[in-house]
């Protein structure tokens, strides 16, 4: 199929159909179930082993300079601590490959099974396909997020004590508004994935291989984790999408950084326009043959 298929017009009802059953294709995968049970594991596997530690009268010590990890030291005086303990731990790898797996697969894997060049006769328009499979995969992004974190807060309840907490600035607060910044910080980490969602859909558009998306994506989210662990490229560091990902920590401060968590949210927007865009103006293109 050419890429002149003729303009159909798609009702709203038809196009929150063609997302919710993209949501529900999506959810009821097994790759999808596994790779949300991996990251639910995580939390459990830290909570397990910051009970045995201490429990041995062992003491958790913490990574400096206030960022994610440093949180892991706090864990043992308020479960709540082992959701930003968590979501550190999971977000420069578990979350971003995740991700990268369901954006690599959103048009390369259709395209593989056969099925695209069905999708693009109903009345859906290449572009309105593509909002959906991008806004599918940002669903997951919220869920693989929110998945970690209800993981961690239901193994930091079960194991560890709550009540209020103390925050990096040394003041306390609530544990109702703990809670509170642990939403926040949850929604900040999912929106942190942003650039990586527009990245994998781009490279989707590349290939039909699923496979080969994937495995593109995640290699170039390893990439650039490792160019931003080389002190040397540190002109580059502002710019890659992955640098400003534990900025998040910044949200237990008292009065909060905000500065570092817009230049994140800014960068992720740049990349998730860039890319998108990219994607777009290649689906356009592309000649549809499966």
């Amino acid at each position: 199929m050419s890429h002149a298929e003729p303009v159909r017009p798609a009702s709203p009802l038809w196009t929150f159909g063609l997302l919710r059953s993209e949501l529900r294709t999506t959810l009821i995968r097994w790759r999808t179930l596994a790779l949300l049970g991996v990251l639910a594991a995580v939390p459990v596997l830290v909570g397990v082993a910051v009970r045995i530690e201490t429990g041995d009268g062992g003491s958790v010590g913490g990574g400096g300079g206030g960022e994610g990890p440093a949180f892991i030291a706090q864990i043992t005086n308020n479960g709540l601590f082992l959701v930003f303990t968590a979501l550190a731990a999971t977000l420069p790898f578990f979350l971003p490959m995740a991700v990268g797996v369901v954006a690599g697969d959103a048009v390369a894997g259709e395209a593989n099974a056969g099925t695209l060049r069905y999708l693009l006769v109903a009345p859906a328009g290449r572009t309105r396909l593509l909002l959906t499979k991008y806004t599918t995969t940002m669903a997951f992004c919220l869920l693989a997020t929110l998945t970690v974190a209800v993981s961690a807060l239901t193994v930091g309840a079960l194991l560890f004590p709550l009540g209020e907490l103390t925050t990096i600035s040394g003041t306390r607060i609530s544990f109702a508004e703990g809670l509170g910044r642990a939403l926040l910080i949850a929604l900040v980490v999912a929106a942190s994935l942003t650039g990586v969602a527009a990245l994998g859909l781009f490279v989707s558009t590349l290939t039909n291989s699923g496979i080969a998306a994937m495995a593109t994506t995640v290699g170039l989210l390893i990439t650039v984790q490792i160019l931003d662990q080389i002190p040397q490229l540190h002109a580059i560091h502002p710019y890659l999408f992955s640098h400003y990902w534990l900025s998040f920590a910044d949200l237990m401060r008292e009065p909060v950084y905000w500065d570092d968590l817009v230049r994140n949210l800014g960068l992720q927007a740049l990349y998730a326009g860039v890319f998108g865009t990219a994607a777009w103006a290649r689906f356009m293109a592309k000649d549809i043959t499966a």
